[in-house]
């Protein structure tokens, strides 16, 4: 598998990834920052997911938590985890299926696409499939927008959708790569103002 293949697959399934979390969205109205999303149209949602990066987050970015919830398995047990919607579990433990194979075969583009630290992508390539999904059904009560605490992203993104313009649109998808860029930037005045 070499790294042309896994970027090409890469983002053909973040961008099903991203159309199935805004659908999962639409459908279950339970993020308020995205609440519009339920009207847009089955083309507009596509536009929408069509970004480059995931639109999805289950704390992909907190080094520290995932460090402790990989490394120790016996800690964290299915009874521990909160009621969700079977959707979102569902959702979770294919999204956490794809952070696996982008981790094992370019563990790069999980830094980039997901927003992951270089150590999270590492231990995530060395789990087992057998693992996943236990992880997703303790870790989908951590599903949310990624950004999700910016507001003019997801209304500047939804309203392109929306409007069908593909310039907005574009200028949207830029702020999320400038966020995502960001986050990888060392801890400093730039990167602790966050989007």
């Amino acid at each position: 598998m070499d790294g042309t293949n896994i970027g090409l697959d890469a983002r053909n399934s973040l961008r099903e990834l991203n159309r199935r979390y805004l659908g999962l969205v639409a459908s279950a109205g339970s993020a308020p920052a995205l609440s519009r999303v339920a009207g847009l149209s089955p083309p507009q949602l596509a536009a929408a997911a069509d970004c480059p990066y995931a639109l999805f987050d289950v704390r992909f970015g907190d080094e520290q938590y995932w460090s402790r919830r990989l490394h120790s398995p016996h800690q964290w047990h299915v009874a521990d985890a909160p009621l969700v919607l079977p959707e979102a579990v569902e959702f979770v433990r294919l999204a956490l299926f794809y952070v696996w194979h982008v981790a094992s075969g370019a563990p790069l583009h999980a830094q980039l696409l997901l927003g992951m630290p270089r150590n999270v992508a590492a231990a995530f390539a060395l789990l087992t499939v057998d693992r996943l999904p236990g992880i997703a059904i303790a870790e989908a009560c951590h599903l949310t927008p990624r950004w999700h605490t910016c507001d003019a992203y997801w209304n500047a993104l939804i309203d392109a959708a929306a409007r069908s313009s593909a310039a907005a649109l574009r200028r949207a998808q830029l702020r999320g790569i400038q966020f995502a860029a960001a986050a990888r930037l060392p801890h400093g005045p730039i990167a602790a103002g966050g989007p």
